[in-house]
């Protein structure tokens, strides 16, 4: 590391949290060109609080025959850096290098489903190890040939275990709604905690881009509308009607709105700036990302917030 992250390193661990102020992470999954150690010293050394750690084999395999011993170092090297953690289980390949995200919770082989809250219920041990403040999980998509009562049936039995393992990790389980994932929308959040008995250790993953995407409120209400819940936040910018992560500025999202908005709520967690797309550039753009956000916070702190657009991070430079 150099000279200059040492200091920040320093800094980040000595200064006392400001009341009301955001806590911005990045994810790992949008710096996947780089080293674990890498990502984490590059976060650090940019400011950022935290980091949304996606469990990967680049990463922090959570299939490797010595996770326990790399759990350790990974959080002796979090505390070492000040940075929080949240856990996240969007891999697209970790346990079928075939199907993206296969198998799911809702595949119809009952052995299949089983991997997959193996799978969960050792990211719930990862994150009870790391300190973090949520473990991240979705439904995934209603296989073809299942109907949709029969789905969220088994959507429900297979994170009820899960649910238990959270209650005992003190960690809480984060669902989040994922366009064309079988829980897609806040509404199909709500169907599933009410299935459950509204289980307290059952939060919720809301990611700013996809209310942009689908919801029917605007992300700022989305945020207000689901704060009871919120557990866990993912935030990028994004288009009415395309799920594509776009990064800041080049999306339709009013920015200084939804932060006056978080602010405004209970939740305490990172808010995980999420460009897997990008991270053949991940530098780059965790670079911009930062102070966008922080520029949109201030912008939210002032009267007129609502007025005028945060200026954008930067487009990508075809040099990138």
């Amino acid at each position: 590391m150099t000279p200059g992250g040492a200091l920040s390193q320093v800094t980040r661990a000595t200064a006392p949290t400001v009341p009301g102020t955001l806590r911005f992470g990045y994810g790992t999954n949008g710096l996947t060109d780089l080293r674990l150690d890498d990502a984490l010293n590059l976060l650090a050394d940019l400011g950022y609080d935290g980091v949304g750690l996606t469990l990967d084999h680049m990463h922090l395999d959570p299939l490797a025959p010595d996770l326990a011993a790399r759990t350790r170092r990974v959080s002796r090297r979090l505390n070492a850096l000040g940075l929080e953690v949240a856990v996240e289980t969007g891999a697209r390949y970790v346990l079928d290098p075939r199907r993206k995200h296969g198998p799911s919770l809702l595949s119809p082989d009952p052995e299949e489903r089983a991997r997959r809250v193996g799978l969960l219920s050792r990211a719930i041990r990862i994150a009870a190890e790391l300190g973090a403040h949520a473990v991240h999980c979705f439904s995934g998509i209603q296989p073809v040939g299942t109907d949709e009562d029969t789905a969220w049936r088994r959507l429900a039995d297979a994170l009820a275990p899960l649910l238990d393992d959270a209650a005992a990790a003190g960690v809480p389980l984060a669902v989040e709604p994922e366009p064309g994932h079988l829980l897609a929308t806040l509404s199909d959040f709500h169907r599933l905690r009410g299935a459950l008995g509204d289980p307290a250790e059952l939060g919720l993953t809301l990611d700013i881009g996809h209310c942009q995407c689908l919801e029917p409120l605007p992300p700022a209400e989305c945020v207000r509308a689901a704060a009871p819940w919120l557990r866990h936040v993912q935030i990028e910018d994004m288009r009415r009607g395309v799920h594509e992560h776009l990064p800041f500025g080049e999306g339709d999202i009013d920015f200084s709105a939804v932060l006056a908005a978080l602010a405004a709520t209970d939740y305490r967690g990172l808010s995980v700036v999420e460009l897997p797309r990008h991270s053949h550039a991940g530098p780059h753009f965790a670079e911009l990302s930062l102070p966008f956000l922080r520029r949109a916070e201030a912008a939210a702190s002032a009267p007129s917030h609502g007025a005028h657009r945060v200026p954008s991070a930067g487009r990508e430079e075809s040099s990138v």
